[in-house]
Protein backbone atom coordinates (compact mmCIF):
# COMPACT_ATOMS: atom_id res chain seq x y z
CA UNK A 1 0.00 0.00 0.00
CA UNK A 2 1.41 3.41 -1.01
CA UNK A 3 1.82 6.34 1.40
CA UNK A 4 -1.10 8.10 -0.29
CA UNK A 5 -3.37 5.07 0.12
CA UNK A 6 -2.33 4.66 3.75
CA UNK A 7 -3.20 8.29 4.51
CA UNK A 8 -6.56 7.98 2.73
CA UNK A 9 -7.38 4.82 4.69
CA UNK A 10 -6.35 6.57 7.92
CA UNK A 11 -9.18 9.13 7.56
CA UNK A 12 -11.80 6.82 6.01
CA UNK A 13 -14.57 4.52 7.33
CA UNK A 14 -15.02 6.36 10.64
CA UNK A 15 -18.22 6.70 12.69
CA UNK A 16 -17.71 9.82 14.83
CA UNK A 17 -18.55 10.42 18.47
CA UNK A 18 -21.50 11.63 20.57
CA UNK A 19 -23.32 14.92 20.08
CA UNK A 20 -22.68 15.76 23.74
CA UNK A 21 -18.90 15.39 23.46
CA UNK A 22 -18.79 17.62 20.40
CA UNK A 23 -20.84 20.43 21.94
CA UNK A 24 -18.66 20.26 25.07
CA UNK A 25 -15.56 20.60 22.91
CA UNK A 26 -17.05 23.41 20.85
CA UNK A 27 -17.97 25.47 23.90
CA UNK A 28 -14.68 24.95 25.76
CA UNK A 29 -12.97 28.01 24.18
CA UNK A 30 -15.74 30.25 25.61
CA UNK A 31 -14.47 30.32 29.23
CA UNK A 32 -10.92 30.60 27.86
CA UNK A 33 -11.84 33.78 25.97
CA UNK A 34 -13.54 35.13 29.10
CA UNK A 35 -10.41 34.48 31.16
CA UNK A 36 -8.40 36.28 28.49
CA UNK A 37 -10.54 39.40 28.97
CA UNK A 38 -10.29 39.28 32.76
CA UNK A 39 -6.49 38.92 32.58
CA UNK A 40 -6.28 41.98 30.28
CA UNK A 41 -8.39 44.06 32.69
CA UNK A 42 -6.20 43.12 35.66
CA UNK A 43 -2.99 43.80 33.72
CA UNK A 44 -4.26 47.28 32.87
CA UNK A 45 -5.29 47.87 36.47
CA UNK A 46 -1.87 46.95 37.85
CA UNK A 47 -0.17 49.16 35.26
CA UNK A 48 1.77 46.38 33.56
CA UNK A 49 3.57 47.15 30.31
CA UNK A 50 1.01 46.38 27.62
CA UNK A 51 2.17 46.04 24.00
CA UNK A 52 1.04 44.17 20.91
CA UNK A 53 3.49 41.41 21.84
CA UNK A 54 1.75 40.98 25.18
CA UNK A 55 -1.63 40.92 23.44
CA UNK A 56 -0.49 38.32 20.91
CA UNK A 57 0.91 36.10 23.65
CA UNK A 58 -2.30 36.28 25.71
CA UNK A 59 -4.47 35.61 22.65
CA UNK A 60 -2.35 32.70 21.47
CA UNK A 61 -2.43 31.08 24.93
CA UNK A 62 -6.18 31.63 25.30
CA UNK A 63 -7.29 30.86 21.75
CA UNK A 64 -4.83 28.44 20.14
CA UNK A 65 -3.18 26.44 22.92
CA UNK A 66 -6.44 25.05 24.43
CA UNK A 67 -7.87 24.25 20.98
CA UNK A 68 -4.85 22.17 19.98
CA UNK A 69 -4.77 20.38 23.34
CA UNK A 70 -8.52 19.65 23.30
CA UNK A 71 -8.29 18.08 19.86
CA UNK A 72 -5.24 15.97 20.73
CA UNK A 73 -3.69 14.95 24.06
CA UNK A 74 -6.49 16.25 26.32
CA UNK A 75 -9.41 15.03 24.22
CA UNK A 76 -10.42 12.50 26.89
CA UNK A 77 -10.14 14.97 29.78
CA UNK A 78 -12.72 17.60 28.87
CA UNK A 79 -14.24 17.63 32.35
CA UNK A 80 -10.83 18.24 33.90
CA UNK A 81 -10.16 21.02 31.38
CA UNK A 82 -13.44 22.73 32.21
CA UNK A 83 -12.79 22.39 35.93
CA UNK A 84 -9.32 23.92 35.60
CA UNK A 85 -10.51 26.87 33.51
CA UNK A 86 -13.52 27.51 35.77
CA UNK A 87 -11.33 27.55 38.88
CA UNK A 88 -8.88 29.92 37.18
CA UNK A 89 -11.77 32.09 35.97
CA UNK A 90 -13.32 32.15 39.45
CA UNK A 91 -10.00 33.36 40.89
CA UNK A 92 -9.77 36.10 38.26
CA UNK A 93 -13.39 37.12 38.87
CA UNK A 94 -12.72 37.38 42.60
CA UNK A 95 -9.72 39.64 41.95
CA UNK A 96 -11.67 41.80 39.49
CA UNK A 97 -14.55 42.30 41.92
CA UNK A 98 -12.37 43.13 44.92
CA UNK A 99 -10.00 45.40 42.96
CA UNK A 100 -12.84 47.32 41.28
CA UNK A 101 -12.43 51.06 40.96
CA UNK A 102 -16.14 51.83 40.43
CA UNK A 103 -18.95 51.27 42.96
CA UNK A 104 -16.40 50.12 45.56
CA UNK A 105 -18.84 50.55 48.46
CA UNK A 106 -22.06 49.73 46.66
CA UNK A 107 -23.83 46.40 47.40
CA UNK A 108 -23.80 43.79 44.65
CA UNK A 109 -27.57 43.99 44.14
CA UNK A 110 -27.43 47.72 43.34
CA UNK A 111 -24.38 47.24 41.10
CA UNK A 112 -26.26 44.64 39.07
CA UNK A 113 -29.30 46.93 38.86
CA UNK A 114 -27.15 49.72 37.43
CA UNK A 115 -25.35 47.34 35.08
CA UNK A 116 -28.57 46.00 33.55
CA UNK A 117 -29.52 49.55 32.57
CA UNK A 118 -26.22 50.28 30.89
CA UNK A 119 -26.07 50.90 27.14
CA UNK A 120 -23.75 49.15 24.68
CA UNK A 121 -22.77 49.80 21.07
CA UNK A 122 -24.79 47.06 19.40
CA UNK A 123 -23.48 47.75 15.88
CA UNK A 124 -20.59 45.44 16.71
CA UNK A 125 -21.36 42.02 18.20
CA UNK A 126 -18.21 40.39 19.66
CA UNK A 127 -19.87 36.96 19.87
CA UNK A 128 -20.19 36.77 16.07
CA UNK A 129 -16.53 37.65 15.53
CA UNK A 130 -15.45 35.10 18.15
CA UNK A 131 -17.70 32.42 16.66
CA UNK A 132 -16.28 32.90 13.17
CA UNK A 133 -12.69 32.94 14.45
CA UNK A 134 -13.18 29.88 16.67
CA UNK A 135 -14.51 28.01 13.64
CA UNK A 136 -11.49 29.09 11.57
CA UNK A 137 -9.04 28.09 14.30
CA UNK A 138 -10.76 24.75 14.84
CA UNK A 139 -10.65 24.03 11.10
CA UNK A 140 -7.00 25.04 10.83
CA UNK A 141 -5.99 22.75 13.71
CA UNK A 142 -8.15 19.81 12.63
CA UNK A 143 -7.13 19.65 8.94
CA UNK A 144 -3.51 19.04 9.95
CA UNK A 145 -4.02 17.20 13.26
CA UNK A 146 -6.24 14.58 11.59
CA UNK A 147 -3.19 13.23 9.74
CA UNK A 148 -1.37 12.49 13.02
CA UNK A 149 -2.02 9.43 15.21
CA UNK A 150 -2.59 11.57 18.33
CA UNK A 151 -5.79 13.01 16.78
CA UNK A 152 -8.70 10.86 18.04
CA UNK A 153 -10.30 9.02 15.13
CA UNK A 154 -13.74 9.69 16.59
CA UNK A 155 -13.26 13.41 15.84
CA UNK A 156 -12.50 12.86 12.14
CA UNK A 157 -15.09 13.09 9.37
CA UNK A 158 -17.56 10.22 9.30
CA UNK A 159 -17.99 7.97 6.28
CA UNK A 160 -21.79 7.88 6.01
CA UNK A 161 -23.61 8.35 9.33
CA UNK A 162 -22.44 9.83 12.62
CA UNK A 163 -21.26 13.07 14.20
CA UNK A 164 -17.55 13.73 13.95
CA UNK A 165 -16.10 17.01 15.17
CA UNK A 166 -14.74 17.72 11.68
CA UNK A 167 -18.18 17.17 10.16
CA UNK A 168 -19.32 20.30 11.97
CA UNK A 169 -16.74 22.55 10.30
CA UNK A 170 -18.23 22.86 6.80
CA UNK A 171 -21.77 23.60 8.01
CA UNK A 172 -20.46 26.06 10.59
CA UNK A 173 -18.40 27.89 7.95
CA UNK A 174 -21.50 28.28 5.74
CA UNK A 175 -23.58 29.50 8.69
CA UNK A 176 -20.86 31.98 9.71
CA UNK A 177 -20.77 33.46 6.21
CA UNK A 178 -24.56 33.85 6.22
CA UNK A 179 -24.72 35.64 9.59
CA UNK A 180 -22.68 38.58 8.26
CA UNK A 181 -23.77 38.57 4.58
CA UNK A 182 -24.61 41.88 2.90
CA UNK A 183 -28.36 41.18 2.98
CA UNK A 184 -28.26 40.78 6.76
CA UNK A 185 -26.17 43.89 7.32
CA UNK A 186 -28.54 45.93 5.13
CA UNK A 187 -25.87 46.70 2.57
CA UNK A 188 -28.28 46.43 -0.33
CA UNK A 189 -28.16 50.08 -1.38
CA UNK A 190 -31.41 51.92 -1.80
CA UNK A 191 -32.10 53.11 -5.33
CA UNK A 192 -29.98 50.38 -6.90
CA UNK A 193 -31.41 47.94 -9.48
CA UNK A 194 -33.29 44.90 -8.15
CA UNK A 195 -30.49 42.53 -9.14
CA UNK A 196 -27.71 44.67 -7.62
CA UNK A 197 -27.10 42.15 -4.82
CA UNK A 198 -26.93 39.31 -7.33
CA UNK A 199 -24.30 41.21 -9.31
CA UNK A 200 -22.30 41.80 -6.14
CA UNK A 201 -22.60 38.11 -5.25
CA UNK A 202 -21.29 37.14 -8.67
CA UNK A 203 -18.27 39.35 -8.04
CA UNK A 204 -17.61 37.62 -4.72
CA UNK A 205 -18.21 34.12 -6.11
CA UNK A 206 -15.66 34.02 -8.92
CA UNK A 207 -12.67 33.90 -6.49
CA UNK A 208 -14.26 30.83 -4.85
CA UNK A 209 -14.62 29.14 -8.24
CA UNK A 210 -11.03 30.06 -9.08
CA UNK A 211 -9.79 28.68 -5.74
CA UNK A 212 -11.83 25.51 -6.23
CA UNK A 213 -10.33 24.92 -9.67
CA UNK A 214 -6.86 25.71 -8.35
CA UNK A 215 -7.27 23.19 -5.53
CA UNK A 216 -8.35 20.45 -7.96
CA UNK A 217 -5.42 21.11 -10.31
CA UNK A 218 -2.83 21.17 -7.51
CA UNK A 219 -4.13 18.05 -5.72
CA UNK A 220 -4.35 16.04 -8.92
CA UNK A 221 -0.91 17.16 -10.13
CA UNK A 222 0.97 16.33 -6.91
CA UNK A 223 -0.98 13.15 -6.10
CA UNK A 224 -2.15 14.45 -2.70
CA UNK A 225 -4.39 12.14 -0.64
CA UNK A 226 -8.14 12.56 -1.12
CA UNK A 227 -11.30 11.34 0.58
CA UNK A 228 -13.61 10.83 -2.42
CA UNK A 229 -16.83 10.31 -0.46
CA UNK A 230 -16.50 13.76 1.10
CA UNK A 231 -17.37 15.81 -2.00
CA UNK A 232 -16.41 13.62 -4.97
CA UNK A 233 -13.62 13.48 -7.52
CA UNK A 234 -13.47 17.12 -8.63
CA UNK A 235 -15.84 18.94 -6.28
CA UNK A 236 -14.62 20.64 -3.11
CA UNK A 237 -15.88 23.02 -0.43
CA UNK A 238 -15.04 26.13 -2.49
CA UNK A 239 -17.50 25.04 -5.18
CA UNK A 240 -20.14 24.33 -2.53
CA UNK A 241 -19.68 27.84 -1.09
CA UNK A 242 -19.93 29.40 -4.54
CA UNK A 243 -23.15 27.57 -5.47
CA UNK A 244 -24.73 28.25 -2.07
CA UNK A 245 -23.91 31.95 -2.29
CA UNK A 246 -25.36 32.26 -5.79
CA UNK A 247 -28.61 30.42 -5.07
CA UNK A 248 -29.26 32.17 -1.75
CA UNK A 249 -28.58 35.58 -3.31
CA UNK A 250 -31.30 34.87 -5.88
CA UNK A 251 -33.69 33.69 -3.15
CA UNK A 252 -33.07 36.79 -1.03
CA UNK A 253 -33.95 39.07 -3.94
CA UNK A 254 -37.53 37.85 -3.82
CA UNK A 255 -37.89 36.92 -0.12
CA UNK A 256 -37.60 39.13 2.99
CA UNK A 257 -34.55 38.41 5.11
CA UNK A 258 -36.59 37.98 8.29
CA UNK A 259 -38.54 35.12 6.67
CA UNK A 260 -35.44 33.09 5.83
CA UNK A 261 -36.33 30.48 8.44
CA UNK A 262 -39.39 29.50 6.38
CA UNK A 263 -37.16 28.92 3.34
CA UNK A 264 -34.63 26.96 5.41
CA UNK A 265 -37.27 24.64 6.86
CA UNK A 266 -39.02 24.19 3.51
CA UNK A 267 -35.83 23.31 1.64
CA UNK A 268 -34.50 20.82 4.18
CA UNK A 269 -37.86 19.05 4.65
CA UNK A 270 -38.38 18.73 0.88
CA UNK A 271 -34.79 17.52 0.50
CA UNK A 272 -35.25 14.89 3.21
CA UNK A 273 -38.50 13.73 1.62
CA UNK A 274 -36.69 13.42 -1.70
CA UNK A 275 -33.98 11.32 -0.04
CA UNK A 276 -36.57 9.04 1.56
CA UNK A 277 -39.19 8.77 -1.18
CA UNK A 278 -37.23 9.03 -4.43
CA UNK A 279 -34.09 7.37 -5.85
CA UNK A 280 -32.05 10.46 -4.84
CA UNK A 281 -30.36 8.75 -1.87
CA UNK A 282 -29.46 5.72 -3.97
CA UNK A 283 -28.01 8.04 -6.61
CA UNK A 284 -25.94 9.89 -4.02
CA UNK A 285 -24.58 6.73 -2.42
CA UNK A 286 -24.16 4.38 -5.38
CA UNK A 287 -24.33 6.44 -8.58
CA UNK A 288 -26.68 6.22 -11.51
CA UNK A 289 -26.04 2.51 -12.16
CA UNK A 290 -26.06 1.41 -8.51
CA UNK A 291 -22.49 0.13 -8.65
CA UNK A 292 -20.71 3.17 -7.12
CA UNK A 293 -19.61 4.38 -10.53
CA UNK A 294 -17.60 7.57 -10.91
CA UNK A 295 -18.10 7.86 -14.68
CA UNK A 296 -19.52 11.21 -15.75
CA UNK A 297 -19.51 14.58 -13.93
CA UNK A 298 -22.61 13.88 -11.80
CA UNK A 299 -21.45 10.44 -10.72
CA UNK A 300 -17.95 11.69 -10.03
CA UNK A 301 -19.15 14.53 -7.82
CA UNK A 302 -22.57 13.40 -6.64
CA UNK A 303 -21.89 13.97 -2.91
CA UNK A 304 -20.79 17.56 -3.39
CA UNK A 305 -23.53 18.48 -5.85
CA UNK A 306 -26.52 16.94 -4.05
CA UNK A 307 -25.47 17.87 -0.50
CA UNK A 308 -25.47 21.54 -1.57
CA UNK A 309 -29.22 21.56 -0.85
CA UNK A 310 -28.54 20.93 2.83
CA UNK A 311 -25.95 23.72 2.95
CA UNK A 312 -28.42 26.13 1.35
CA UNK A 313 -30.82 25.39 4.21
CA UNK A 314 -28.04 26.01 6.75
CA UNK A 315 -27.14 29.29 5.01
CA UNK A 316 -30.76 30.52 5.16
CA UNK A 317 -30.89 29.60 8.86
CA UNK A 318 -27.74 31.69 9.30
CA UNK A 319 -29.35 34.62 7.50
CA UNK A 320 -32.34 34.41 9.86
CA UNK A 321 -30.04 34.29 12.90
CA UNK A 322 -27.99 37.23 11.64
CA UNK A 323 -31.09 39.36 11.00
CA UNK A 324 -32.21 38.65 14.56
CA UNK A 325 -28.83 39.40 16.15
CA UNK A 326 -28.26 42.64 14.23
CA UNK A 327 -31.52 44.19 15.36
CA UNK A 328 -30.83 47.43 17.20
CA UNK A 329 -30.53 46.82 20.94
CA UNK A 330 -29.21 49.35 23.42
CA UNK A 331 -29.20 47.78 26.88
CA UNK A 332 -27.54 44.75 28.45
CA UNK A 333 -30.92 43.47 29.58
CA UNK A 334 -32.01 43.32 25.93
CA UNK A 335 -29.09 41.00 25.15
CA UNK A 336 -30.01 38.76 28.07
CA UNK A 337 -33.31 38.13 26.27
CA UNK A 338 -31.34 37.26 23.13
CA UNK A 339 -29.30 34.71 25.09
CA UNK A 340 -32.48 33.16 26.44
CA UNK A 341 -33.93 32.92 22.91
CA UNK A 342 -30.77 31.42 21.37
CA UNK A 343 -30.25 28.81 24.09
CA UNK A 344 -33.92 27.87 24.20
CA UNK A 345 -33.98 27.43 20.41
CA UNK A 346 -30.74 25.46 20.52
CA UNK A 347 -32.04 23.09 23.20
CA UNK A 348 -35.33 22.67 21.33
CA UNK A 349 -33.43 21.76 18.16
CA UNK A 350 -31.38 19.17 20.07
CA UNK A 351 -34.65 17.60 21.22
CA UNK A 352 -35.82 17.62 17.57
CA UNK A 353 -32.50 16.04 16.58
CA UNK A 354 -33.08 13.17 19.01
CA UNK A 355 -36.56 12.58 17.56
CA UNK A 356 -35.31 12.81 13.95
CA UNK A 357 -32.45 10.37 14.52
CA UNK A 358 -34.79 7.93 16.23
CA UNK A 359 -37.58 8.08 13.65
CA UNK A 360 -36.25 9.47 10.35
CA UNK A 361 -32.53 9.20 9.72
CA UNK A 362 -29.23 9.66 11.57
CA UNK A 363 -26.88 12.60 10.96
CA UNK A 364 -25.05 12.27 7.64
CA UNK A 365 -22.43 14.81 6.57
CA UNK A 366 -22.14 13.04 3.23
CA UNK A 367 -25.79 13.78 2.41
CA UNK A 368 -26.16 16.97 4.50
CA UNK A 369 -29.57 15.61 5.44
CA UNK A 370 -32.24 16.93 7.83
CA UNK A 371 -30.54 15.56 10.95
CA UNK A 372 -27.18 17.04 9.88
CA UNK A 373 -28.65 20.52 9.36
CA UNK A 374 -30.56 20.45 12.66
CA UNK A 375 -27.41 19.29 14.48
CA UNK A 376 -25.24 22.05 12.96
CA UNK A 377 -27.74 24.86 13.65
CA UNK A 378 -28.48 23.64 17.20
CA UNK A 379 -24.77 23.48 18.03
CA UNK A 380 -24.08 26.95 16.59
CA UNK A 381 -26.98 28.59 18.43
CA UNK A 382 -25.76 27.03 21.68
CA UNK A 383 -22.22 28.26 21.01
CA UNK A 384 -23.43 31.77 20.13
CA UNK A 385 -25.55 31.88 23.29
CA UNK A 386 -22.56 30.80 25.38
CA UNK A 387 -20.36 33.46 23.77
CA UNK A 388 -22.95 36.13 24.53
CA UNK A 389 -23.02 35.00 28.18
CA UNK A 390 -19.23 35.42 28.21
CA UNK A 391 -19.57 38.90 26.63
CA UNK A 392 -21.99 40.04 29.31
CA UNK A 393 -19.79 38.75 32.16
CA UNK A 394 -16.80 40.52 30.61
CA UNK A 395 -18.86 43.70 30.17
CA UNK A 396 -19.72 43.55 33.87
CA UNK A 397 -16.01 43.27 34.70
CA UNK A 398 -15.29 46.32 32.50
CA UNK A 399 -18.19 48.11 34.20
CA UNK A 400 -16.32 47.79 37.51
CA UNK A 401 -13.12 49.41 36.20
CA UNK A 402 -12.50 52.90 34.92
CA UNK A 403 -11.31 53.00 31.33
CA UNK A 404 -10.91 49.24 30.94
CA UNK A 405 -10.16 48.35 27.32
CA UNK A 406 -10.51 44.78 26.08
CA UNK A 407 -10.24 44.03 22.34
CA UNK A 408 -13.14 42.24 20.70
CA UNK A 409 -15.62 43.19 23.41
CA UNK A 410 -18.55 45.56 23.77
CA UNK A 411 -17.86 49.24 24.31
CA UNK A 412 -19.95 50.44 27.23
CA UNK A 413 -21.69 53.81 27.46
CA UNK A 414 -21.21 54.46 31.15
CA UNK A 415 -22.19 57.63 32.97
CA UNK A 416 -19.49 60.31 33.27
CA UNK A 417 -19.33 59.87 37.04
CA UNK A 418 -18.64 56.18 36.86
CA UNK A 419 -16.17 56.00 34.02
CA UNK A 420 -12.96 57.45 32.76
CA UNK A 421 -12.85 58.95 29.31
CA UNK A 422 -10.90 57.00 26.74
CA UNK A 423 -8.74 60.03 26.11
CA UNK A 424 -7.30 59.61 29.63
CA UNK A 425 -5.99 56.15 28.78
CA UNK A 426 -2.36 56.31 27.59
CA UNK A 427 -2.11 56.33 23.79
CA UNK A 428 0.41 53.46 23.72
CA UNK A 429 -1.90 51.33 25.84
CA UNK A 430 -4.88 52.09 23.58
CA UNK A 431 -2.85 51.16 20.51
CA UNK A 432 -1.64 47.90 22.06
CA UNK A 433 -5.06 46.80 23.21
CA UNK A 434 -6.70 47.68 19.88
CA UNK A 435 -4.73 44.87 18.24
CA UNK A 436 -5.70 41.28 18.86
CA UNK A 437 -5.49 37.88 17.21
CA UNK A 438 -9.26 37.47 17.12
CA UNK A 439 -9.71 40.66 15.10
CA UNK A 440 -6.73 39.77 12.90
CA UNK A 441 -8.14 36.36 11.90
CA UNK A 442 -11.67 37.71 11.51
CA UNK A 443 -10.35 40.42 9.20
CA UNK A 444 -8.63 37.94 6.86
CA UNK A 445 -10.66 34.79 7.46
CA UNK A 446 -10.53 33.42 3.91
CA UNK A 447 -6.79 34.07 3.68
CA UNK A 448 -6.28 32.28 7.02
CA UNK A 449 -8.22 29.29 5.65
CA UNK A 450 -6.14 29.25 2.45
CA UNK A 451 -2.87 29.67 4.35
CA UNK A 452 -3.79 26.80 6.66
CA UNK A 453 -4.58 24.55 3.69
CA UNK A 454 -1.32 25.39 1.93
CA UNK A 455 0.85 24.89 5.02
CA UNK A 456 -1.02 21.66 5.82
CA UNK A 457 -0.15 20.34 2.36
CA UNK A 458 3.50 21.37 2.70
CA UNK A 459 3.82 19.73 6.12
CA UNK A 460 2.23 16.53 4.84
CA UNK A 461 4.77 16.37 2.03
CA UNK A 462 7.72 17.01 4.37
CA UNK A 463 6.68 15.05 7.48
CA UNK A 464 5.73 11.39 7.88
CA UNK A 465 2.60 12.22 9.86
CA UNK A 466 1.41 8.62 10.17
CA UNK A 467 4.47 7.56 12.18
CA UNK A 468 5.09 10.73 14.20
CA UNK A 469 5.48 10.54 17.97
CA UNK A 470 3.14 12.46 20.27
CA UNK A 471 5.80 15.00 21.26
CA UNK A 472 6.88 15.63 17.66
CA UNK A 473 3.24 15.90 16.51
CA UNK A 474 2.46 18.51 19.16
CA UNK A 475 5.59 20.48 18.26
CA UNK A 476 4.63 20.52 14.57
CA UNK A 477 1.01 21.50 15.32
CA UNK A 478 1.92 24.37 17.65
CA UNK A 479 4.65 25.62 15.29
CA UNK A 480 2.18 25.47 12.39
CA UNK A 481 -0.46 27.45 14.32
CA UNK A 482 2.13 29.91 15.63
CA UNK A 483 3.37 30.61 12.11
CA UNK A 484 -0.11 31.07 10.65
CA UNK A 485 -1.24 33.23 13.57
CA UNK A 486 1.85 35.45 13.39
CA UNK A 487 1.36 36.06 9.68
CA UNK A 488 -2.25 37.13 10.26
CA UNK A 489 -1.27 39.29 13.24
CA UNK A 490 1.50 41.05 11.29
CA UNK A 491 -0.95 41.75 8.45
CA UNK A 492 -3.30 43.29 11.02
CA UNK A 493 -0.44 45.34 12.48
CA UNK A 494 0.25 46.66 9.00
CA UNK A 495 -3.47 47.38 8.52
CA UNK A 496 -3.61 45.02 5.53
CA UNK A 497 -6.63 43.10 4.28
CA UNK A 498 -5.82 40.36 1.78
CA UNK A 499 -8.52 40.60 -0.84
CA UNK A 500 -8.09 40.14 -4.58
CA UNK A 501 -11.68 40.62 -5.74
Amino acid sequence: MSQKQMKEAFVSNLNGTTVLEIIQGLCFPVPCILCRGLVIILLQHFGSSYTWKTQFFIDFVALIVPQVATLTILSSFLFLEYLTVFIFGAGLSYQVYHKRTCYARVPMQKILGKFLKIRVHSEYIPAISCFRVLNSVFTAVAILAVDFPLFPRRFAKTELYGTGAMDFGAGSFVFGAAVVCSEVRRKSHMGKPTFYNLTKSLQSVWPLVFLGIGRVVIIKSIGYQEHLTEYGVHWNFFFTLAVVKLITSVLLIFLPVNKSWIVAISIIILYQLALDLTPLKRLLLYGTDGSDTRVGFLNANREGIISTLGYIAIYMAGVQTGSYLFKKRSHIKDWIKVIYCLLLTGISLFVCLYIIQANVEAVSRRMANLAFCVWVVASILTLLGSLLVSDIILSFAKFLFKGALVPCSWELNQSPAATKKHSEVPKAERKGVSLCLITAINRNQLFFFLLSNVTTGLINMMVDTLHSSTLWSLFVLYLYMLGNSLILFVLHLQDKTVKFW
